[in-house]
């Protein structure tokens, strides 16, 4: 089934009931926010409308987002606020780590804002929060989902340094749609941020191509913007040779007005068809779904990759 590109003028489609979620947990979503402004993070759950937002709180889950709350890019499918970002709060790692403590948390997810003001991109600031973590919560995995650093390997290896568990990269979309979707990044240099991580690992433990990385390399798109089935297997295919060894798959859902509207919405068998065939192609792990975000459910996913050979 082809999803359609996406035609400037059509009616918008109306959201399905597969791609609601009516979970709504009020007192785990305010006692969580309450506990994250009183320590003064952020998360992604929040700052992106996610909308497993009431799902995650209520089972005490939330992905940390460091680095601020502005971003400094405009893509296009994001509803974080952007425009210029504080300076860094030398705090944030303690407070991170603090923050997962309390709340007894076996797989820690940490992802940040873009930072193309800094020099390093905020590379040393994001591996010096999992060190922190790792520190608080010794049993804990933890799972670094990064901006692409501009491509730049120095900051990609400070991260890798820190010994995150998993290290996730998402492409987002397919290429094509790059200049609307995501006009200041770019789908080679994502692609590279992938294989130099896979490198980097598999060198460190004088791995073969053929072994499974220690750290595994994961990433994550959206479909519904427009691309189209063949579009979504080449990606596939590009991530994969690139070495990713896990990969998400979501609807994109509009978060808010001044972002990009929906261009189709995809039905639940094409999903579990797109995870097929990534299969097929030698990933250890796909997780697409209406509503499955890049570090929606990562521990089960995180568990299942690693219970199956590359």
């Amino acid at each position: 089934m082809e999803a359609p590109l996406v035609q400037i003028g059509a009616a918008r489609p109306r959201l399905p009931e597969w791609a609601r979620n009516s979970s709504t947990r009020f007192e785990a979503l305010h006692r969580l926010k309450a506990g994250f402004r009183s320590a003064r993070l952020h998360t992604v759950c929040e700052s992106a409308r996610c909308p497993n937002i009431h799902e995650c709180f209520g089972r005490g889950a939330a992905t940390f987002l460091i680095l601020g709350d502005r971003c400094t890019r405009g893509c296009g499918f994001c509803a974080v606020a952007k425009g210029d970002p504080a300076r860094l709060d030398p705090q944030e790692p303690a407070s991170v780590a603090r923050m997962a403590a309390a709340m007894g948390l076996r797989y820690v997810v940490i992802t940040s804002v873009t930072r193309d003001d800094l020099e390093d991109g905020g590379s040393r600031h994001f591996a010096e929060t999992i060190r922190q973590v790792r520190q608080a919560l010794p049993e804990a995995r933890v799972e670094a989902l990064t901006p692409d650093f501009q491509g730049d390997r120095s900051a990609i290896a400070h991260v890798l340094d820190a010994g995150p568990h998993v290290f996730n990269h998402n492409v987002e979309t397919v290429p094509r749609l790059y200049g609307r979707v995501r006009p200041q990044a770019d789908y080679r240099r994502s692609l590279d941020v992938l294989a130099f991580a896979g490198a980097t690992v598999q060198a460190s433990l004088g791995l073969t191509r053929q072994e499974p990385y220690p750290t595994l390399i994961k990433s994550g798109f959206m479909v519904g913007l427009g691309e189209t089935e063949a579009e979504v297997h080449a990606l596939l295919r590009d991530l994969r040779a690139a070495g990713t060894e896990v990969a998400t798959i979501g609807q994109y859902l509009q978060p808010a007005r001044r972002n990009l509207p929906v261009a189709a919405y995809i039905e639940p068998r094409q999903f579990a068809a797109y995870a097929e065939y990534g299969r097929s192609l030698g990933f250890r792990a796909v997780f697409g779904g209406p509503l499955v975000r890049s570090s929606y459910m990562a521990e089960a996913v995180s568990e299942e990759a690693l219970r199956r050979p590359c």
